[in-house]
């Protein structure tokens, strides 16, 4: 055994090394991953998702969001994309269904370059198992006829009024079946 350094206690240095090793290995178990930690840590992350997705999926809310993006696909044209959100059960009072209504919006939306749609004043209700979206729509455009759209759709007092219906069991699942406004009228 080796002489001890005079002025060095060998029993404090191995006491010292002895709890400083504890203190490291201590705090070192606070950030160790482990089962229990990862359980819990994947626990929390499942709850946060699981109210996420409980509120998106309220059927108010997925009226809103449906509405929005509808009139933002036909803002952008994407006839496809509008074709998906339109019921084939879909009729409104100017005498469209659903075929019809496709075919005649880009036809209307052609006329209308760079055309703006905004909804103000949204209101969301359910009834009968049937979800009503409401706004004042307020159209921006330029073109031939982009006077005579706007005239017509900005000067009403009413709001439209789209009316959605859900289909199968999966609570995203709604599809547009009419859009109303008391106030329009368009000619044949």
């Amino acid at each position: 055994m080796p002489l001890p350094r005079p002025g060095v206690n060998p029993n404090h240095s191995r006491r010292a090394l002895f709890f400083s090793g504890c203190v490291r290995a201590r705090t070192l178990s606070l950030y160790e991953v482990n089962f229990r930690n990862g359980f819990y840590a994947g626990l929390v992350v499942a709850a946060i998702w699981g109210v996420y997705l409980a509120r998106l999926w309220q059927p108010q809310r997925q009226i809103e969001l449906h509405s929005i993006h509808l009139l933002t696909q036909v803002e952008k044209r994407n006839w496809k994309a509008v074709g998906e959100f339109v019921g084939n059960d879909y009729h409104d009072r100017w005498g469209n269904d659903r075929g019809l209504l496709l075919e005649r919006l880009p036809d209307v939306f052609r006329a209308l370059p760079n055309v703006r749609i905004e909804a103000t004043g949204a209101a969301t209700r359910m009834e009968n198992g049937r979800g009503y979206w409401s706004a004042k729509i307020i159209i921006t455009a330029a073109g031939p006829y982009a006077g005579l759209v706007q005239g017509r759709v900005n000067s009403l007092e009413s709001p439209f009024e789209f009316e959605w219906q859900r289909r199968a069991t999966w609570p995203w699942d709604w599809k547009l079946v009419a859009v109303k406004n008391p106030d329009l009228e368009i000619p044949d």
